[in-house]
């Protein structure tokens, strides 16, 4: 019998069949930090929900530690992560430092800010948990306060704006893919829900109010907690759009249920951010807030259908009942969708 291979010094967490890029993904990474400690390498690949990156946290030491970010190079947001990552940090917006970007070979070196995500925390009583959502609020409320001045610059990394294209088409996203997908909906009915008037002149009307930087998926999985502090994450599909969307993406996040008053108390704390930067709350908070939530939980429901039934991510089908019900109390307060929300509740 031959003797026992020797056990290489690094560790590599992942299946055979990833093997061989792990290890390319480690030469590279000795290659840009040769002070490292690579004498006993760990690379844990990270779940991340159903992103086209690949992430894996790479330990050397238990004092050194990053994350590691393979990206589609096709994809042109992905191009664009290091541009807003830099441009958020020197704006006082807690975000993961970027230590190396390689844009040829797609791949990003960035802060190890660990994994406590303001989600593993929504067991906790709503005294240990309003803390980190008001942290959590302050740095969402400074990038909307940030002037138009300064925002343009970051123009030509951003993608296209919300208008109403495209809270047209994440209406239709929801009605494809959450209805039509998960619900079986037939096409006649989903063509009839679809076409509702009111549902056009909300994507008209969000369209013409003006616009800050939204971080545009600000919910509870892209918020990690550090130190009692909040750091976002996730943050390269930044555009131009309406507060409003992000402070219902967290509100309403179907990974967390939140109860109406904690809602309210977390509203008032955002709107008196606001104020602090000199943004006036007019009447049409409250409006702008209920019609966002539902575009959001409709772009939610949609993505939830689309990478279940689509990508084969099947977990995401889990999170479509909480979304539902928030979307049905929310269109049963919005005039013209009764149709709507009738049809939701019999799935609920």
């Amino acid at each position: 019998m031959s003797a026992p291979e020797k056990r290489s010094a690094v560790f590599i967490a992942i299946s055979t069949s990833e093997f061989m890029k792990t290890a390319l993904l480690l030469r590279r990474t000795r290659m840009h930090f040769p002070r490292l400690d690579v004498a006993e390498v760990e690379i844990n690949p990270i779940p991340k929900g159903g992103s086209d990156r690949k992430f894996y946290r790479i330990h050397c030491s238990p004092e050194q530690a990053l994350i590691l970010v393979k990206y589609n190079l096709e994809r042109e947001e992905n191009r664009h992560y290091v541009h807003i990552a830099k441009f958020l940090g020197e704006h006082g917006i807690r975000v993961p430092e970027i230590y190396f970007h390689d844009p040829e070979e797609g791949l990003i070196w960035l802060e190890d800010l660990g994994e406590r995500d303001l989600y593993r925390y929504r067991d906790e009583v709503w005294l240990v948990r309003r803390t980190l959502y008001e942290s959590a609020l302050v740095q969402i409320a400074t990038l909307h306060g940030l002037s138009e001045s300064v925002c343009v610059e970051m123009k030509q990394h951003l993608p296209a704006e919300f208008n109403s294209e495209l809270y047209l088409w994440e209406q239709s996203y929801f009605f494809e893919n959450c209805l039509g997908r998960c619900f079986k909906i037939d096409r006649t009915k989903l063509a009839l829900l679809a076409g509702l008037r009111p549902l056009k002149e909300i994507a008209e009307r969000l369209a013409s109010f003006p616009r800050v930087l939204v971080h545009r998926d600000f919910q509870s999985q892209n918020i990690i907690i550090r130190n009692g502090e909040a750091y976002l994450i996730d943050f390269q599909g930044m555009r131009p759009g309406l507060a409003e969307y992000d402070l219902a993406s967290l509100l309403y996040d179907p990974y967390v249920d939140l109860p109406e008053k904690e809602r309210g108390e977390l509203t008032e704390y955002y709107r008196a951010r606001q104020l602090e930067h000199g943004i006036a709350i007019n009447g049409e908070f409250d409006l702008k807030l209920r019609l966002c939530a539902m575009q959001r939980l409709m772009q939610a429901l949609g993505a939830y259908g689309f990478l279940s039934l689509v990508k084969g991510h099947k977990h995401f089908l889990q999170h479509v009942p909480a979304a539902l019900k928030s979307l049905q109390r929310i269109v049963a307060a919005i005039d013209g969708l009764s149709e709507l929300e009738k049809t939701l509740r019999e799935l609920i």
